[in-house]
């Protein structure tokens, strides 16, 4: 069983973190879509960034609750801890590091990318494992809560507050441009 739940987040961090990277270009593919922007990054705003390990992994809670619900019913509650967990650990790292030595590196910028989705399904894996929070009401918190997070990173896509988490360090705009 362990080993069958090891499988499936490994696949899950692959995904977030195939996925994600092929996001980071969507939006410019598209011509600046609508449709695009919804789950796409639309600049490289730290929001943006935390999108991209956002979106995928949300897909995949619906793929593995679909497929291991039975087995793992605590999916739900347990994504609505790790996604945000995963999420925010990307503005504390990146702020953290260009902080600290007073520059930025994409490089690095990728390097926090790929360790929070590697921290979020590891956390995932850990909690998943305990079996805990399996209550019915904990799953219906955990479905609105993810849910709520979608919303949340859709709306300030195309509606961003002006502030620096939000804005495009390289052309100092703010959300999408739609056409």
């Amino acid at each position: 069983m362990r080993k069958r739940l090891f499988r499936w987040e490994l696949g899950g961090f692959f995904w977030t973190a195939a996925a994600g990277t092929l996001l980071h270009f969507v939006y410019g593919w598209s011509g600046g879509s609508a449709a695009a922007a919804v789950f796409a990054a639309v600049n490289e705003s730290v929001w943006e960034h935390m999108k991209l390990l956002v979106m995928p992994a949300f897909l995949f809670t619906a793929l593995q609750v679909w497929v291991l619900g039975e087995i793992y019913p605590n999916i739900p509650a347990v994504r609505a801890i790790t996604i945000p967990f995963g999420a925010l650990l990307i503005p504390v790292l990146y702020y953290t590091y260009t902080g600290a030595l007073g520059l930025q590196a994409a490089w690095m910028n990728i390097v926090i990318f790929f360790l929070s989705a590697a921290v979020m399904f590891w956390l995932d894996y850990r909690l998943l494992r305990t079996g805990l929070p399996a209550f019915g009401w904990a799953q219906l918190l955990g479905v609105a809560l993810l849910w709520g997070l979608v919303f949340v990173f859709v709306w300030c896509t195309f509606r961003p507050p002006e502030l620096p988490l939000w804005q495009d360090p390289v052309s100092g705009t703010y959300g999408a441009a739609v056409r």
